[in-house]
């Protein structure tokens, strides 16, 4: 069965996750920190390699992320399904 993203990317949501971190001035390391605060850990390292579409992302890290960047999951996806077509 084919994938529905391509096969050089991991994840879907790599590329507004590090436009949305940087457009709240957070680094990967404060991101981290907060993720954790809520429970779910995601290193500071795991945060870039999302970000480089390297690594995958768990449906509830996808919350968590969401969560603490204060957007809806759709926005972490949306441009980047946009830009796969």
């Amino acid at each position: 069965m084919a994938r529905i993203i391509d096969g050089k990317r991991m994840n879907m949501v790599g590329g507004n996750l590090c436009k949305i971190r940087k457009a709240r001035g957070m680094s990967q390391k404060v991101l981290s920190s907060k993720l954790e605060l809520l429970g779910v850990y995601v290193c500071r390292g795991s945060i870039s390699r999302i970000e480089d579409y390297s690594r995958t992302v768990t449906d509830i890290e996808l919350y968590a992320i969401a969560k603490v960047l204060d957007v809806k999951i759709e926005d972490l996806m949306m441009s980047e399904i946009v830009e796969n077509k």
